[in-house]
């Protein structure tokens, strides 16, 4: 080559080579799909999109979808989940590479990852938010441990290689969430299956896959688990309107199944009679469990067959109990081939279900999952779901998210109870996020109580779902005899019965019961003595005493009379006598074998027995009160007269006082402070009467009147789950009631007005709920009473058993009203600027309306509350979380919380 040659050649061809000082500590990315998308830990809603980081070489073989990982997001180091791998990002400035694997273990699966997104899209929240309830935290001794062995007939969690599954995605054209392969979707047309489409950065994701009938993901499984959107008939009954095809019911918001256009109903399967050979099967064994309903025999057939009914079962009382039924549906359930998970109130609950499932399965082929097990337990039960060495999950709400391999039965007990409401934002339905995952995996769902919820109501009406129901002749002969208090025979044999608190027909129900048996006592509320009152005025007692701790910048506000918080005016402590409540009269009934009297006024508790502060026959003045004198000195020592209330020199606490015992001055139930010199802010007396009883007094008269008898409580101090048939009078609260075998001899409900006098929507079904749930631990034909009027809608539909009509009618009064379930609804609560603020900056749907703002309480918070038919809910919550996330954007400081669909609206 010649000089004149060497200057013809390009610049770059003759530049020195680059200094190794350049390269220095620079990032060598993967050879192979170098950029990962991860779901950052972070709780903002404008952020709430996957984000792309570079993955290291040295990460190459441990950086795939579904680990957990370290990454530096906003100069923190945070941590996150891998969504999906791909090859190009389109981010054009420099990629910041992933700071470590925490572990290899892929704990975040398809099927979650793709059901925490639909239940963040549903509830208006952050997919960061849902994680956190759907994967537990880790416990790095526990995950190293060697995994154990386990000759279970069960089916490992597919965990991709490298070879098979660089990015995510299966090369067979399977369903992905976010490119995270899910091996048990079937293979479903899409518009973002092109792979150049899946690796565009979502600034506001959108999944427009589209499902069986033509609707995009994003529409179809925004309203996963809602009913018809469609007006429904009522005519003392609700009725589904009929369905038209598949692709009608889904354009009206109603859920379709898996499967393309064609295929089957599943919500048919099994419970819709067709299947006549398989109902004439005859069950034995644990199946005989589902041999007095009708549709049982088929619905299990269904299961065993991989098929995917959805039913709203209305258990019978008595008998074998709904945990054997439920292990029933389990075992056809693994049968079939695939798993199962069952979601129940609480760790009684689980208890009972964990016992039945290890019966019928067997050990080793089933987890129970409970918040009480602690952490390592807990991760390692976790960890043997996810690694596939066990298909069957028994647990609370926290166990709906639990990677349970090839899912072909969800079921949740009790729907109704409030424990299946998440606490913690976004505040899910365990019931609403079990139906997105039936519909979106594929799966059976069975929705089973002795009550039934206007909730499934709803998707029986809908023809979601399909009822599963004994023959009435069948519930008849299982239900027990129910009496209520105040008939007129029982009226005429005892004046009083109105207004005791335990009238003679009780007492009777109490001692027959006592010679067949146990005999079951329901409180609805616990402690002792958890509301007082004046003995005089009948109004509510409060703490007197200034609060524990103030601001220093709180100035010293001296009140007058009419600024102070006035509580009880008019009266308003006293409990009126109607539905065996309370009366300011004196006195009450005894019974003819010499009980102790039940005095409506709460003074008189049997012959020479002590008085809640009242007068009576010179027992001790509960509330630590001294003799009652007119001239009690004051806090400050002083001596005045009775009717002398000072002004108070500060903010005062004002909290309700309770009783925590016979013999036990009365604290405050807010600030925790003994007030033994309580006086009455506004007649000035000292004596002290009851409001309300609770659970332990109730057992302590209950023991006098019966000596001889062992009492057994089952509350917060300690829930029983089972206690021996002997004989035994056990008090219990709601939803602690323990199961005895052979039954309860009788029972009695206490205290009606407690529960259907409460300020709620749901006080009616709830009663009915709380009730049928205690009625149905009694033995076929046992004595059942319960002090309310017989005349309520509640109490009736307790009399007749038939929980089915009172949920028919509780749905058509909320449909005519615009309550949920007949409508979606959301609430904003904060400080009222803020609220407002928020309302005005929302772009709501067309159909919204707007309740509100009203205040909450007297901390100046107030609530909001919106109303959309069902078919808009996922516009309403995709609104409400753009309008959340431009507050979060400009980082305004006061919170405004936003609950889709929440249990309490009144």
């Amino acid at each position: 080559m010649t000089h004149s040659d060497d200057a013809l050649l390009p610049l770059d061809a003759v530049r020195p080579p680059m200094s190794s000082k350049n390269t220095k500590g620079a990032v060598v990315p993967a050879a192979e799909l170098p950029v990962a998308r991860v779901a950052v830990d972070n709780p903002l809603p404008h952020l709430d999109r996957p984000f792309d980081y570079l993955v290291p070489a040295s990460m190459q073989d441990s950086a795939w979808p579904g680990v957990r990982v370290r990454v530096r997001f906003a100069g923190k180091l945070v941590d996150g989940f891998v969504l999906e791998r791909v090859e190009h990002s389109d981010h054009t400035g420099k990629l910041t590479p992933l700071e470590r694997v925490v572990s290899p273990e892929r704990v975040l699966t398809p099927e979650v990852a793709e059901l925490a997104r639909a239940v963040a899209d549903r509830y208006a929240g952050t997919l960061a938010d849902v994680l956190r309830l759907a994967v537990p935290p880790r416990h790095a001794r526990t995950e190293s441990a060697a995994r154990p062995t386990n000759d279970a007939d069960s089916a490992p969690v597919p965990q991709s290689s490298p070879e098979t599954d660089r990015q995510g995605v299966p090369d067979s054209g399977r369903r992905t969430v976010q490119g995270v392969e899910d091996p048990r979707r079937p293979a479903v047309a899409s518009d973002d299956d092109d792979p150049a489409q899946s690796a565009t950065p979502k600034d506001a994701p959108k999944d427009t896959a589209r499902e069986p009938g033509g609707l995009g993901r994003e529409d179809a499984l925004g309203r996963a688990s809602e009913s018809a959107a469609g007006p429904l008939r009522v005519e003392g009954a609700v009725r589904g309107a009929r369905r038209e095809g598949e692709l009608e019911r889904v354009a009206e918001g109603a859920v379709t199944p898996l499967g393309g256009e064609g295929a089957h109903d599943p919500g048919r399967e099994g419970v819709s009679g067709a299947a006549a050979g398989s109902a004439a099967v005859p069950l034995s064994g644990d199946d005989a469990a589902w041999a007095d309903y009708p549709m049982g025999p088929s619905f299990l057939d269904a299961l065993r067959n991989g098929r995917t009914p959805r039913a709203v079962w209305s258990a019978l009382p008595g008998g074998q109990g709904w945990a054997v039924a439920l292990a029933a549906a389990v075992r056809a359930t693994l049968d079939g081939g695939r798993g199962a998970l069952v979601v129940v109130p609480d760790g009684k609950d689980v208890a009972l279900l964990d016992a039945e499932l290890s019966r019928v399965l067997g050990s080793g082929r089933h987890v129970a999952l409970t918040a009480n097990l602690g952490p390592a337990e807990r991760y390692r039960r976790w960890l043997s779901v996810l690694r596939g060495q066990v298909r069957a999950v028994a647990g609370t709400r926290a166990a709906m998210f639990a990677p349970v391999a090839e899912l072909g039965l969800v079921a949740i007990w009790d729907d109704g109870d409030d424990l299946h409401a998440e606490r913690l934002a976004p505040y899910p339905h365990a019931r609403e996020v079990l139906g997105i995952r039936a519909h979106r995996s594929g799966a059976a769902m069975l929705i089973g109580g002795y009550a039934r919820t206007a909730e499934a109501t709803q998707l029986i009406a809908s023809r979601w779902a399909r009822p599963i129901v004994a023959a009435r002749e069948t519930i008849r002969n299982r239900a027990p005899r129910v009496r209520p208090a105040g008939e007129d025979a029982e009226l005429a044999k005892d004046q009083a019965a109105r207004a005791a608190r335990l009238p003679s027909l009780a007492w009777r129900a109490l001692r027959q019961g006592l010679d067949e048996g146990p005999v079951l006592v329901q409180v609805p509320r616990r402690g002792y003595l958890p509301a007082l009152a004046c003995q005089h005025c009948r109004t509510p007692a409060r703490c007197a005493q200034p609060p524990t701790r103030t601001s220093p910048g709180t100035p010293d506000a001296t009140p007058d009379r009419e600024g102070e918080l006035a509580f009880g005016l008019g009266g308003a402590g006293e409990i009126s006598s109607g539905a065996g409540g309370r009366s300011s009269g004196a006195g009450g009934s005894s019974d003819s074998a010499g009980g102790p009297s039940y005095g409506a006024s709460g003074v008189s508790h049997g012959a020479g027995g002590p008085a809640y502060g009242g007068a009576s026959s010179g027992g001790p003045a509960y509330g630590g009160v001294s003799s009652g004198a007119d001239d009690a000195p004051d806090q400050a020592g002083r001596q005045r007269p009775a009717d002398d209330v000072p002004h108070r020199p500060e903010l005062l606490c004002h909290g309700p006082l309770a009783l925590r015992g016979g013999h036990a001055a009365p604290y405050c139930r807010w600030c925790g402070r003994v007030d033994a010199a309580w006086k009455c802010r506004h007649c000035g007396s000292p004596r002290l009467r009851a409001v309300v009883v609770g659970a332990r007094r109730t057992a302590e008269e209950l023991g006098r009147a019966f000596p001889s008898v062992q009492v057994r409580t089952s509350g917060r101090d300690g829930v029983l789950a089972t206690v021996p048939a002997g004989r035994a009078l056990v008090v219990a609260t709601p939803g602690a009631e323990p199961v005895v075998e052979g039954g309860y001899a009788a029972a009695v409900l206490l205290d009606g007005w407690a529960l259907l006098g409460r300020a709620d929507l749901r006080s009616g079904e709830e009663a009915v709920r709380r009730w049928m749930n205690a009625a149905a631990l009694l033995r076929p034909g046992g004595e059942l009473v319960v002090l309310a009027d017989a005349g309520l809608p509640a109490v009736q539909a307790l009399l007749r058993w038939d929980p089915v009509t009172h949920a028919e009618r509780e749905l058509a009064d909320r449909a005519e009203l615009g309550f949920p379930p007949a409508v979606r609804m959301a609430t904003l609560t904060g400080s009222g600027a803020a609220v407002r603020q928020m309302l005005g900056e929302t772009r709501l749907p067309a159909e919204a309306q707007v309740l509100g703002p009203v205040p909450v309480d007297d901390s100046g918070q107030e609530r909001a509350m919106i109303r959309t038919p069902r078919g808009g809910g996922a516009a309403l919550a995709a609104a409400l979380k753009g309008a959340s996330g431009v507050r979060a954007a400009r980082k305004s400081p006061d919170v405004v919380k936003v609950c889709v669909d929440p249990l309490d609206l009144i």
